[in-house]
């Protein structure tokens, strides 16, 4: 029988006081296995989409923690911060927060997927936290100067009509407009989620992005196509050769994020393991998902080879 949690906590940044949804699937005081904490994508987007992760509870009893990243979800909205406010270490000191909250800083496992995978990447490099064990990069850039020229890249396997709209829209800046938005979901169908409707919590996901789309647009932009926000000269190629922990990288060759992006990683982590899902774009959790928990769990078994 699944035991499920839900709760939030705080998170003091400054003077000011936010509050961090989590929700938690099995024990972690009663388990004997080392929790697997989830970080999701975005920037800006909320844990929904990353719920297919509840089956390794199911399969193995490690318990999974959830949680929504401030600035959406169930978690603090912030709507009156300044762009600035947004910043990988504030998500940082936000991770260590849950974890210290939660009781699981001296040992846990990590993965994230896309931004996500960004942040527990930057995470590991340079907080070096002592209780991580185990971490899993998926669909995630070391760069984003890497990962814009992969969008280039993908973009121009598209018809000239369709990449010269994408350009006029951007610097007209009219990405708001419905016929960008309907160049974005092409883009999306072919290279974010091939799964035709896509899939209902990866909807709610993006819904929630929507309405609150602060954080995305301060740290990306309209969109990924053009990377206009914080993030935009954001690298960690320097610094993730001190990732000391075992680490599984995934990625897809149709994903929007490219190898060119992802190499750096297997260059430069010394115990890697790198997986790409055939079948698969960015979320392999519901387009290979056999495969892709087949990998994630002998990972956190011990057995992947």
């Amino acid at each position: 029988m699944s035991v499920e949690s839900t709760g939030t906590v705080d998170f003091k940044v400054g003077t000011d006081t936010y509050q961090t949804w989590y929700k938690i699937v099995g024990d972690i005081k009663a388990s004997k296995h080392r929790p697997l904490v989830i970080v999701h994508g975005g920037p800006g987007m909320t844990h929904h989409y990353m719920l297919p992760h509840e089956t390794i509870f199911a399969k193995t009893g490690i318990p999974v923690i959830f949680y929504d990243q401030i600035g959406n979800g169930s978690s603090s909205i912030c709507k009156d911060a300044p762009p600035e406010f947004w910043t990988p270490e504030l998500f940082m000191d936000e991770l260590d927060n849950i974890l210290q909250a939660l009781g699981v800083e001296n040992d846990f496992d990590l993965l994230g997927q896309s931004w996500g995978g960004m942040l527990v990447a930057q995470y590991a490099a340079t907080r070096l936290p002592k209780g991580l064990k185990r971490l899993i990069i998926a669909n995630a850039p070391a760069s984003m100067e890497l990962a814009s020229i992969g969008t280039d890249q993908l973009l121009e396997r598209f018809p000239p009509e369709f990449q010269k709209s994408v350009r006029k829209h951007e610097s007209e800046g009219t990405q708001e407009s419905e016929e960008y938005q309907a160049l974005v979901s092409e883009f999306y169908n072919k290279h974010v989620c091939t799964i035709d409707p896509w899939p209902k919590d990866v909807n709610t996901t993006f819904e929630l992005l929507m309405t609150n789309p602060g954080v995305y647009q301060a740290m990306v932009g309209p969109s990924e196509f053009n990377v206009i926000g914080s993030l935009k000269d954001w690298s960690i190629v320097d610094v993730i050769h001190k990732i000391a922990v075992p680490t599984l990288l995934i990625s897809a060759p149709l994903d929007e994020i490219q190898e060119i992006s992802v190499l750096p990683f297997f260059e430069k982590i010394p115990k890697i393991k790198w997986v790409e899902l055939q079948n698969s774009t960015h979320l392999g959790m519901y387009e290979e998902p056999e495969r892709y928990f087949e990998v994630v769990l002998s990972f956190l078994n011990n057995t992947l080879v």
